[in-house]
């Protein structure tokens, strides 16, 4: 079946990498996998092999319609609707995710798994490399993706795929993520809000981003020991919890 270029389609069609993912997908306890854009099924297979039941949630039509017909007697379940609108609820934990899930929408899909109300045991998605990387970056090399993502969820990348492993071959090259949310964030909304803001202007010294009175800014700095100069990039998620609650005490 011809692949569709506008929904960012490449389908990964090494047999090992794929069973590979399945039992990365897998953790004690869940019977029930989640698939994100099943495609022509290819990773279906595998999940079907680890998991009692699988629902699939797909986007494009004629693959939804397509998918049931390729697993009969199975016990799948096909949702034919856009992901980022399908209801979460409507799984019942213990359940896992996993999907080889489209690059232009990779933060909006993880971010709505790791907030959820009923969040999933594990996370497994095939994404791009560059994605992968900056998602599990350490301070200094940090970024709005890593900070929320990681705020939520403790992320691994496990390995890398090259693009000869898909059809038809992406122009990048892509990484298995594995994503184990928190029961607890590791800061709160306003840290994180905080954090927004600092990234408005990565490059530019942390400092001159955040909209609070200099008198204020040195004093937190000060009294935190952060350097100045610093850039948002390098501090960390209890930084910057420290430096909301610094600063919103100044602002009373």
């Amino acid at each position: 079946m011809k692949n569709n270029k506008s929904l960012g389609q490449h389908w990964l069609k090494d047999r090992v990498i794929l069973d590979e993912i399945a039992t990365l997908a897998a953790i004690n306890g869940a019977k029930h996998c989640l698939e994100i854009g099943p495609g022509l099924g290819t990773l279906t297979s595998a999940l079907l092999r680890q998991f009692d039941t699988v629902t699939a949630v797909e986007f494009d039509q004629r693959l939804a319609d397509n998918l049931p017909k390729s697993f009969p007697g199975k016990n799948l379940t096909v949702i034919h609707q856009d992901f980022l609108k399908f209801d979460l609820n409507t799984i019942q934990p213990p359940y896992v995710v996993a999907g080889n899930i489209p690059y232009y929408i990779t933060s909006p899909i993880i971010q709505k798994l790791i907030t959820a109300s009923h969040l999933p045991a594990k996370i497994t998605l095939l994404i791009q490399k560059e994605v992968a990387e900056r998602i599990v970056a350490q301070p200094g090399q940090h970024t709005v993706l890593s900070l929320t993502t990681q705020n939520y969820a403790v992320p691994t990348l496990e390995f890398l795929v090259s693009k000869e492993y898909f059809t038809p071959p992406p122009k990048v090259d892509s990484a298995v993520i594995t994503l184990v949310p928190r029961a607890k964030p590791l800061i709160s909304t306003e840290a994180l809000t905080l954090a927004q803001l600092g990234f408005k202007n990565p490059r530019k010294k942390l400092i001159k981003n955040l909209p609070y009175s200099k008198e204020a800014l040195v004093a937190a700095f000060n009294e935190l020991n952060l350097d100045q100069n610093l850039r948002p990039a390098a501090l960390t998620h209890q930084d910057w919890q420290n430096l909301i609650k610094l600063l919103s005490s100044s602002a009373k």
